[in-house]
Order: structure tokens, then C-alpha cells, then sequence
């Protein structure tokens, strides 16, 4: 899909993976609309991407609040074209601790946020763009990008509740390529490693540093732009479909 003249959803978009991407998408001709639940932050966001961006406070385990959003994307812009889910939180917590079992809320909350909320957002994305006219020969109408996190293969001792909500996100990549493949709407994941992002560089050294270890080469984070780079990839290459993409440096996470 040329994303020139594209309209694009793009979750957790205030910053991070989700800004970087709205970045590259809006200097490639497009226009995006950022969600994210912080009001202030996706405002600046917007402000500092141009007029072809507009921002909306949204809480993506909010089936309304969601659908909000969406109405005025198209109110605003007169459709959707590109879905990229990048909200997303990130808890740890031993499935037994010194203070007994995991705080079953706890646990909930994270499968909320980074599973059902990207299913909310990806659903309610894809029924406006199975309305779009045919942007290809092939019949496109439509590209949706999730992230995951190689936490859904790899999960590390405290990280049940992540790796489950990611390697639900994982799991759910084909099945939705193939409901939505009657529509012309692409669906692929990205599962990043260890990225330079606002969750991973508020861990102290303790925890960030031996992450950095486990990275192959280059032996560094990788960096919110290489996100972006791959998501662009992918809403341009046509063939690109139902497919988990890690994008990690080579890195295989130990146990802790």
C-alpha cells in the first residue's frame, strides 16, 4: 500500500513506538490519528507532527471509547487505511511471591491493555476499512499492524502475565489474516526485543543492563526509528500477511 494520502490509526501513539511510526507515516505523505490514554502528552504529540495529525485520549480497553475515536477519524479524514496497535503495558510479578499468589486484577489488567485492547482497536479499524474502495489490483483496502514482544516466546521468570498477553496477540495474528482476507485487509505483527522505549528505560540497570547481554548484535536497544522502518515495510509490501515478525538483534531471553 503507497501510505501517501493514507489515513492511519495508530494506538499508544503519544510516544515511543507509536510516535515514531506516526512520524514516518506523516513524512511519507499520510495522516494519522493518535490514541492514547494520555491526554496531555498525544496532544503535544500531534501539535509537534503537523496538521496532519489529530489527537484523541482514549482507553483502549473501553470498547465505547474506542469507537469515539473512530467515528471522528472518519468524521475527520473520511476513512481509515492503516491500523497500528503499539499500546501497550508492561508489569512483572511471580505467579508466587513472598506475599502469596499473583493479585488475580493484576494479572487481568495486563491481558486487558495489551490483548483486548489491540483487539478492540483492530476490529472496530477493520470494519471501516473493509468499506474503502481497492487501493491495488490485488483488492487492498486495508493494512493492520500489531506489536507483540519475543516475551511471547521467550518470557522471563515473572513476565506470566506479559508473555500470556503477548503470545495472545501472537496467536490471534493468522486467524484474523484469514477472516479479514475477504475484506483486502493485510494483518502482521511486529515482536520487538529490547527497545528504547519509555517502559524499558525506567527499569534500573539491574534489570536493563543483562537484556542489553542477551542481544546477538548490533549489542544495543533497538530503537523506536527501526520500529517504524519495519512497520512502513510492511504496510508497503503487499505480500507481507499473517506473519510475526521478530525484530530483537538475535536475542534469545534467559530465564531472568
Amino acid at each position: 500500500m503507497d501510505i501517501k494520502d493514507k489515513v492511519a490509526v495508530i494506538t499508544g501513539g503519544a510516544s515511543g513506538l507509536g510516535r515514531a511510526t506516526a512520524a514516518a507515516i506523516v513524512d511519507a505523505g499520510g495522516k494519522v490519528a493518535l490514541l492514547d490514554r494520555n491526554a496531555e502528552l498525544v496532544e503535544r504529540t500531534a501539535a509537534d507532527l503537523g496538521s496532519d495529525a489529530v489527537a484523541h485520549a482514549v482507553d483502549v480497553t473501553d470498547a465505547d471509547s474506542v469507537a469515539a475515536a473512530v467515528h471522528a477519524v472518519v468524521e475527520r479524514f473520511g476513512t481509515i487505511h492503516i491500523d497500528v496497535n503499539c499500546a501497550g503495558i508492561g508489569t512483572a510479578g511471580r505467579t508466587v511471591g513472598r506475599d502469596g499468589p499473583l493479585d488475580l486484577r493484576a494479572f487481568d489488567f495486563v491481558i486487558q491493555v495489551n490483548l483486548v485492547g489491540t483487539f478492540n482497536s483492530l476490529r472496530l479499524c477493520a470494519a471501516q476499512m473493509a468499506n474503502n474502495e481497492p487501493v491495488s489490483e490485488d483488492g487492498e483496502r486495508g493494512v493492520i499492524i500489531n506489536t507483540a514482544s519475543v516475551a511471547a516466546f521467550d518470557g522471563q521468570i515473572g513476565q506470566a502475565a506479559y508473555s500470556a498477553s503477548k503470545g495472545g496477540v501472537v496467536g490471534m495474528t493468522l486467524p484474523i489474516a484469514r477472516d479479514l482476507s475477504r475484506n483486502g485487509i493485510r494483518v502482521c505483527t511486529i515482536a520487538p526485543g529490547i527497545f528504547e522505549t519509555p517502559m524499558v528505560t525506567g527499569m534500573p540497570d539491574r534489570v536493563r543492563l543483562p537484556l542489553i547481554e542477551m542481544v546477538q548484535f548490533p549489542n544495543r536497544l533497538g530503537t523506536d526509528v527501526e520500529y517504524a522502518l519495519l512497520a512502513q515495510q510492511i504496510i508497503e509490501n503487499p505480500y507481507l500477511n499473517g506473519e510475526t515478525i521478530r525484530l530483537d538483534g538475535g536475542i534469545r531471553m534467559q530465564p531472568r
